[in-house]
């Protein structure tokens, strides 16, 4: 899908938003996931919005995206200029402090399509069961249009944050009120975004929160790269946007059983993070 946000304020040319849907199929109760017919029987359906990590292909996390979409969501993944390895011109992570008002727009034009007739997502959107998620920069991204001043979407109704960080470049100043429900996902042994940044942002938040430790796990493989660490990652997201956005109240009881698993994963929903001392690079001080 072609998204192209007019010049304004924030940037000063329009802004192209290359934007990846992925969507229940017509034999996703079959378990064949998504097809290119919509299932419009089971619709609307909640709306996540995914945001990638800097120097990184949305088609890196197709498999996390497409579990989302085979469990009862419509998904949609912008790519944000200066962002993607293969895009056109330079990779540069500078750019982010746009990505929060890209964000916003993307989630304005996928309403506004939902709405018309005859577009392929016509029908399938729910309006106001909104989530956000995404990893590392994506995260941060993530994070600032749920509790940054300077970028809050009220639309958002709850973000699972992979390896993010709160980022004092936004301006603003983090405001965590209006309890927006939080999973917060982190590997213990990330050395590009610490454990000491999901930390701070889980502290911070209000008493609808989750947090996911990953045991031994790094930066981008818990997200994108198939396996044991990503099928944890894709079972407790959905479990929580299950339980925030699509009502399913015991799937927030089953997440706590697919957050703990032997050796693996620990989740807690305690008020503070497990102890995870260090700054955290870039964040407000």
């Amino acid at each position: 899908m072609s998204i192209v946000e007019p010049g304004g304020a924030d940037a000063t040319a329009e802004r192209s938003l290359p934007t990846a849907l992925f969507y229940p199929g017509q034999d996703a109760a079959a378990g064949k996931g998504t097809s290119l017919q919509p299932d419009k029987i089971h619709a609307p359906y909640p709306l996540l919005v995914f945001s990638e990590g800097y120097n990184i292909s949305i088609r890196a996390y197709t498999t996390l995206l497409s579990d989302w979409a085979s469990a009862g969501f419509v998904v949609v993944a912008p790519t944000y200029p200066h962002t993607d390895p293969a895009g056109p011109g330079v990779v540069d992570e500078n750019d982010i402090i746009y990505h929060p008002a890209d964000l916003r727009y993307v989630i304005t034009t996928i309403l506004d399509d939902a709405r018309a007739s005859g577009s392929i997502l016509s029908g399938l959107v729910d309006a106001n069961e909104i989530g956000v998620v995404g990893h590392s920069d994506g995260a941060d991204v993530s994070l600032a249009v749920v509790a940054d001043t300077c970028c809050q979407d009220p639309r958002v109704k709850a973000a699972a944050i992979l390896s993010g960080a709160e980022l004092a470049s936004f301006g603003g100043h983090y405001a965590f009120s209006d309890g927006v429900p939080l999973l917060v996902v982190q590997g213990n042994a990330d050395t590009v975004n610490p454990p000491a940044c999901s930390a701070q942002i889980y502290d911070a938040s209000g008493p609808d929160k989750y947090y996911l430790d990953l045991l031994g796990a790094a930066h981008e493989p818990p997200y994108a790269d198939p396996g044991p660490d990503q099928q944890i990652v894709a079972r407790v997201t959905t479990d929580f946007f299950d339980g925030e956005l699509s009502g399913q109240t015991a799937a927030l009881a089953v997440l706590t059983t697919d957050g703990n698993v032997g050796g693996q994963s620990s989740l807690t929903a305690t008020a503070v993070a497990p102890q995870m001392g260090g700054p955290c690079p870039g964040a407000p001080g």
